[in-house]
């Protein structure tokens, strides 16, 4: 190994800390979705608007504090601390649920305010971890380094249900949160231990409606990060117009039985643990941009598959779960270049607001599209949706394949080499619950 080449991130003692931190984190956050809820209806007795109220709080953050955090992001000179805080705050507020129904307190509102607190500080924590990652990660494994990011969510959301069901079975639903504080608070204990030093150059501030706008115009003028956001957008909200109608098509029109459903979502969770670590390795091949121009391609086919289903029920199952799987493998695949290549052509003043831009807008249109698929479905039909939204998530591919993602002439891109210079300031060019969303 060359002299000045980094340790294997397997190796790297930071990097396993950060990582481990966010792995713990979104497993206890995978227990607390089945808690929550089965708490409110089981124990409260919470009507169905409140039940949608307690669902909404938890997307509620992103859209009102989103571009804000970002902001706040890039005027840091240190980010982990404001992290570690953020974890110690979602701790407090999630060991607030059993400590409330012990002394006979505990209320659907106060599940809300919980929800909307936990949120809003993930919010916060998620705009000051991805210009972390630039200090903790070696440039040249920063690819490497979202791939195992995205395996923590797989890894969750395989293991993460099975251990909602055995806790709540045996401590009931509202001591099953603890599991969730617990993470937090693991979490922050984690992110205290990494040594590594910051050295981050703050951003002047002139004003935070004016950070704002600065952070918006880089995302919408830069030629690729507006493609990646046009991109994560229109997959967002056509893959949760098909979310919205899933659950009924799957059940009523495929006659799939319902507890084949789960073992289904869990086959897409292991895809994604192949997906880091075929990302990881084609992307040193071949280059970021090259393993975002083919996987965008394989976006459409599961909703495709779904939409043309027909047959007995095991031919249903066969290609269900191949499909599946292999969707694993491509959102994974496509939501690790997509940060790794906003990470490398964002410039470093402006890594906070630009992920912050991303998230509040991939993340704001999953209610619209889950909206606009129920509205359809009332009006067409499910399987008349399920291909609608087919032909949709394909849309992305104009995306990516119009913009400058894409090689424009043979062999401009060294295989050693796989990716440009990152592009220097933006204003001198005039100025990321179902599977299948990318952040």
């Amino acid at each position: 190994m060359d002299a000045t080449s980094p340790l294997p991130l397997r190796k790297q003692r930071d990097y396993r800390l950060l990582w481990g931190a966010r792995t713990i984190s979104i497993t206890g956050s995978e227990v607390s979705k089945l808690a929550v809820p089965l708490t409110a209806v089981t124990l409260l007795t919470a009507s169905p608007a409140e039940m949608g109220l307690l669902t909404a709080a938890a997307s509620v953050p992103a859209l009102l504090f989103g571009l804000q955090s970002g902001a706040i992001a890039d005027r840091l000179t240190r980010h982990r601390p404001l992290m570690i805080a953020c974890e110690l705050v979602s701790c407090a507020a999630a060991a607030t649920v059993p400590l409330a129904w012990v002394f006979g307190v505990l209320t659907v509102p106060w599940l809300i305010v919980v929800a909307l607190v936990i949120g809003t500080a993930g919010v916060i924590f998620k705009s000051a971890n991805f210009p972390y990652v630039a200090a903790v990660v070696d440039p040249s494994q920063r690819t490497e380094a979202m791939a195992g990011f995205h395996a923590s969510y797989s890894v969750a959301s395989v293991g993460g249900p099975g251990l909602a069901g055995l806790l709540v079975q045996t401590l009931t639903a509202p001591f099953a949160v603890l599991a969730e504080a617990l993470s937090f608070l693991v979490s922050a204990l984690l992110l205290r231990s990494i040594r590594t030093p910051e050295h981050n150059e703050p951003t002047r501030s002139t004003g935070m409606w004016h950070d704002i706008v600065e952070g918006l115009r880089t995302s919408l003028t830069h030629p690729t990060l507006r493609a990646l956001l046009g991109a994560g957008v229109t997959i967002n909200f056509f893959a949760m117009a098909y979310t919205a109608v899933y659950m009924l098509y799957m059940v009523n029109t495929l006659g799939i039985p319902k507890g084949v459903i789960g073992f289904l979502t869990a086959l897409s969770g292991l895809g994604g643990l192949l997906g880091a670590w075929l990302t990881s390795r084609l992307s040193k091949r071949y280059g970021e941009n090259r393993v975002l121009l083919v996987s965008v391609l394989f976006f459409p086919l599961e909703i495709l598959a779904v939409g043309l289903l027909s047959g007995p029920l095991w031919t249903k199952l066969t290609l269900l779960a191949l499909t599946g799987f292999m969707t694993g493998v491509i959102v994974v695949a496509f939501a690790t270049c997509m940060g790794a290549i906003t990470l490398r052509d964002t410039p470093t003043a402006l890594r906070g607001r630009v992920n912050a831009t991303m998230t509040f807008a991939v993340q704001g249109v999953l209610a619209l599209g889950g909206l606009s698929g129920g509205l359809l479905a009332e009006l067409l039909g499910l399987r008349p949706v399920i291909l609608i939204c087919a032909a949709g998530v394909a849309l992305s591919t104009l995306w990516i394949w119009l913009s400058p993602l894409r090689p424009t002439r043979p062999n401009s891109v060294h295989p050693h080499h796989p990716d440009p210079t990152p592009v220097p300031d933006p204003l001198t060019h005039l100025i990321e619950s179902k599977r299948h969303t990318v952040l």
